[in-house]
């Protein structure tokens, strides 16, 4: 039963810590708008997102109002456009991307997700179509966003796919090179990919969800910084405990949300993912998160040690407070988004190995990391498998999204405003990889993958 201490409580989490719902995000099948005439398999996608998510923003506002609780987007995730355009007669599906840009415009969402390809064991047709489609759609878009799954515990990597992947990126770069290669920060590159997850540029509805789905995303760096600023020199188990606490009263906002969405949209609640995603504001940072526990700055050592109790603790308090927690869930380190990780950077603390380390036992992976824009293609393949690796081997969800900004380099900074922030261009190691990616193939899955 609620006191009215938790009440003052949840007030002052929004209203000095920046506690919000991140997105309200709704999912959506596509599955039964397959054609084999591309005009009319467009024309059924428009028509079922727009009626789907005709009342998607303007119910969000109105949940928002009347609970006190900011929920800042409002998003749609479709699914993987590579299993919907499969069989149409379209020799790429820069349409179909151009379609889901006017109808996320039309029903006034922030961005939509799906634009995507599951290619852990290979290709087929149409992930091939939608590969190549990529660079050229994003650059033609406003708010589609693409990913990719390139590996997964179960099936090992595509190592084709990893190298393909490597010269998407640099292609999109190019094409959006007077934005500063703005439209690299709507593709990300997977490895054990989740189908539930709310948060863009990675959102698609898996095929496993059902024609359509409500779920919200939940973000409280600030609140759990807060919360530790009272267990100042405490051991540890008192620091993993108090995040617990503070994480369970932080889903609860979520489910709150959830649940009235679902019911006001007719539509089964989803999941609640409970990530705690920083912004460039101040007092919303993951690395002011890990500073409070006792290092100087992030990327000091100890840093993926202060990592690992945070994400693991988030999760466990997520899952008292809700039996509905699901799509990453944990702690994201975007270094862009994230005011601490930009000075931790700046001072020289904080470097794209570290950030790698990290990516071991945070929710994701390398996120949001502008790099020297005379980066190789390959280089950036070996980046994406290495973080491959690292899912597959520790059964973990990894992500891969730099942006190589043409004309850039270490020492150079790039604006890109918003939620998306600014960045110091990251040194790469400049040693090169292009022999290894030339290999192809797939590198296998590992033991573990053997589970049944």
């Amino acid at each position: 039963m609620l006191t009215i201490q938790d009440v003052l409580e949840t007030n002052q989490m929004i209203q000095k810590n920046n506690l919000d719902v991140r997105t309200i995000t709704m999912g959506i099948s596509l599955l039964d708008c397959c054609s084999s005439d591309g005009k009319t398999l467009c024309r059924n996608i428009y028509d079922k997102i727009t009626s789907y998510g005709e009342h998607l923003v303007d119910t969000g506002n109105a949940i928002g109002a009347e609970f006190g609780v900011p929920i800042i987007n409002k998003r749609v995730s479709v699914t993987p456009i590579s299993l919907v355009a499969g069989a149409s007669d379209l020799k790429n599906y820069v349409e179909v991307a151009k379609t889901l840009d006017k109808a996320a415009k039309e029903i006034g969402i922030d961005f939509i997700g799906g634009f995507s390809a599951l290619v852990e064991r290979g290709f087929t047709d149409g992930d091939r179509r939608l590969i190549d489609s990529i660079a050229e759609s994003l650059a033609c878009t406003d708010l589609v966003c693409s990913s990719v799954a390139v590996g997964s515990t179960k099936a090992g990597i595509n190592m084709d796919a990893v190298a393909e992947m490597g010269r998407v990126c640099k292609d999109l770069a190019d094409l959006t090179k007077e934005q500063d290669a703005l439209g690299c920060a709507k593709l990300v590159v997977f490895s054990n990919a989740v189908e539930d997850n709310p948060f863009m540029a990675g959102a698609f509805h898996g095929v496993t969800n059902g024609d359509s789905c409500v779920s919200v995303g939940v973000s409280g760096p600030g609140v759990v910084k807060k919360a530790l600023e009272n267990v100042k020199g405490q051991p540890f188990d008192v620091v993993a405990e108090t995040i617990k606490k503070t994480a369970f009263k932080i889903t609860r906002v979520g489910q709150l949300v959830a649940m009235e969405a679902s019911k006001r949209l007719h539509v089964p609640f989803g999941i609640i993912d409970l990530s705690l995603a920083p912004t460039p504001a101040v007092g919303d940072s993951v690395a002011a998160i890990l500073e409070e526990m006792g290092l100087e700055s992030c990327g000091a050592h100890g840093t993926t040690a202060a990592l690992a109790l945070l994400n693991d603790a988030v999760k466990k308090g997520g899952l008292m407070a809700s039996s509905r927690v699901g799509g990453l869930s944990g702690a994201f380190i975007p270094v862009s988004e994230d005011k601490g990780m930009l000075e931790a950077v700046g001072r020289g603390s904080l470097s794209l190995e570290k950030l790698e380390a990290m990516t071991c036992v945070c929710s994701v992976g390398l996120d949001m990391i502008a790099i020297p824009g005379n980066t190789s293609a390959a280089t950036i393949s070996a980046i994406i498998a290495d973080e491959a690796a690292i899912g597959m081997i520790n059964n973990k969800t990894t992500a891969v999204r730099v942006i190589p900004v043409p004309g850039k380099d270490v020492g150079d900074t790039v604006e890109f405003g918003g939620l998306l922030g600014y960045c110091p261009i990251i040194n790469v190691n400049t040693y090169k990889s292009d022999a290894f990616i030339a290999r192809g193939g797939r590198i296998p899955a590992p033991m573990r993958s053997l589970t049944n």
